[in-house]
């Protein structure tokens, strides 16, 4: 079972998809520094991690969202942060993202045997509904937290809407081979899950990967976030980078269009069939299809992306650069807007109150 282990956490970035991870040993400058704190606090670069190599930026973002809401030692437990991160996961369909997530929760004091975790794993799965319609102000959440232990669980939910996103295009269903024994499976990740653990067994400390990159604005729907400083900048430094990125190639017209049906499906996955997407195009030019059907197939249904629409894009943009950006703007794009509709708890100051 060891030899399994090792083999599966040394071959790991073989596993992703459609693009090629710039190796550990080859890494320069921003991948470099992204690539040395993982493999320190995390103990391994993970491939959802590795998968955003082509675009330097890609990857500082994810590492910071994941490192600063899921291994930080903060205010909520890691179990607490475990149990969103895979209820999201599930909710999203997202089997690689659940089998790791899922294993390394149960390797961790309670875990899915603790009471405690029931209410935020059963929000976990359904934070992407939208909010009652008609509802104004404030809303408790009903999470067992105070406004910055929300606010980390908010944050972990955020990352892995967009993690499960690119994870269901770039990676397997499983990390696990697929020649490995059915009753072997959960053993060997939870093996794999204990090995991912910082070197030196000390705690992770909040803001020590916010340099990577700069310092940007929050945006307006997080605003949840600010109850947790690190949080809030590591989510404002993520997307502004995404987004910059994203503003010097993609059309604005493609990116109006995913914001127009964000806003139309409201959290509801639509599907089961692609018939949602036919009119999704209209109005747009015909150079730019390829790419606005992408975008929104990642942000809204990933499960139904195929071998054409990729050949499709990669006609036009052959580029792994392009592939990871186009997918990382819309991934995140739809976990801000996700983000964007949870309740914030802390009720905004105002001169009445006071």
């Amino acid at each position: 079972m060891r030899p399994l282990v090792r083999g599966i956490l040394k071959g790991s970035l073989k596993q992703i998809r459609h693009v090629t991870a710039v190796p550990h040993a080859d890494a320069e400058d921003l991948v470099a520094q992204v690539y040395d704190q993982a493999r320190r606090e995390f103990g391994v670069v993970a491939p959802p991690l590795a998968l955003h190599s082509p675009v330097p930026v890609a990857l500082a973002g994810s590492w910071l969202m994941l490192r600063e809401t899921l291994l930080v030692d903060g205010r909520m437990s890691r179990a607490a942060k475990e149990a969103v991160a895979t209820g999201v996961s599930e909710a999203n369909e997202c089997p690689y993202c659940v089998e790791v997530h899922r294993a390394k929760l149960d390797t961790l004091p309670g875990g899915r045997d603790d009471r405690a975790l029931g209410p935020i794993a059963d929000w976990a799965r359904t934070s992407a509904a939208a909010a009652p319609a008609g509802s104004a102000g404030p809303v408790d959440p009903g999470l067992p937290a105070d406004a910055a232990g929300v606010a980390e669980l908010y944050g972990v939910a955020v990352t892995f809407h967009y993690l499960n996103r690119m994870v269901r295009l770039f990676l397997p269903d499983s990390p696990v081979p697929d020649a490995a024994p059915a009753a072997g499976r959960g053993p060997v990740m939870r093996m794999v899950a204990r090995a991912m653990r910082p070197d030196s067994g000390a705690p992770v400390v909040a803001g020590a990967s916010l340099g990577l990159l700069p310092a940007a604005p929050l945006p307006a729907g997080l605003a949840w976030a600010g109850a947790a400083p690190t949080v809030a900048e590591a989510l404002a430094r993520a997307v502004a980078s995404v987004d910059a990125a994203a503003e010097r190639w993609i059309p604005e017209t493609v990116r109006e269009r995913l914001h127009v049906e964000l806003a139309l499906h409201q959290g509801v996955v639509p599907g089961p069939d692609r018939g949602w997407l036919a009119a999704s195009g209209d109005g747009l030019d015909a150079a730019d299809l390829p790419a606005a059907r992408l975008v929104l197939l990642v942000a809204l249904a990933p499960y139904q992306i195929t071998d054409a629409d990729l050949a499709e894009f990669r006609a036009a943009h052959p580029g792994d650069r392009e592939l990871v950006e186009l997918a990382s703007w819309a991934a995140l794009t739809a976990a801000v807007h996700i983000g964007g509709r949870f309740p914030n708890p802390v009720r905004p100051t105002t001169s009445a109150a006071r």
